[in-house]
């Protein structure tokens, strides 16, 4: 492994450190109490998230997150519409995302921690683990998308700014 490789990564900085989840570990659970870092990129500014996309996500980023979410990588990638030869190199050589993949595992991250916030706020118990469930509602078809999965929308900013809204449409008791 490089100097250079990790230095592009964001995990090398205080600031991108703190939105990045630990390997293998749920985001939330028994004994948290600090915010985990899908709620805290949920609640990040836009100018951290840019900031975020600009200087890439590590690739592992993909490997940790999936496996928050009880998902395979390969079907992280999939509905991400990442390719898998691409991001196994970039991992292999410790590099980061390229902007607009890093843009994509942002909006999913922030997915993950809008569910969180949503979960805090109506007080659920602190065991529900918000990753596993975006995982399973996203393979789910809705209604509100002509019967077609969260996930198949995943692969666009535009379309993951939809499946946000239909969550907060849910969280508010308008979505029919």
């Amino acid at each position: 492994m490089t100097t250079q490789a990790n230095k592009n990564t964001p995990r090398s900085t205080a600031q991108g450190a703190r939105f990045l989840p630990a390997s293998g570990s749920p985001m939330s659970g028994k004994g948290r109490t600090k915010e985990s870092s899908y709620l805290r990129m949920f609640k990040a500014s836009p100018s951290e998230r840019i900031d975020l996309i600009r200087k890439g996500l590590p690739a592992e980023i993909v490997v940790t997150t999936g496996t928050d979410m009880g998902m395979s990588k390969e079907r992280l990638l999939a509905f991400l519409q990442f390719p898998r030869t691409t991001i196994n190199r970039k991992i292999a050589r410790n590099e980061a995302l390229p902007p607009e993949f890093s843009e994509r595992m942002i909006g999913l991250q922030k997915l993950i921690g809008q569910v969180e916030s949503i979960m805090a706020e109506s007080g659920v118990d602190r065991d529900f683990n918000a990753a596993h469930w975006v995982a399973q509602w996203l393979e789910q078809p809705s209604p509100a998308l002509a019967n077609a999965k969260p996930a198949d929308y995943m692969d666009t900013v535009e379309g993951q700014e939809l499946v946000s809204g239909l969550l907060a449409r849910m969280q508010s008791g308008a979505y029919a």
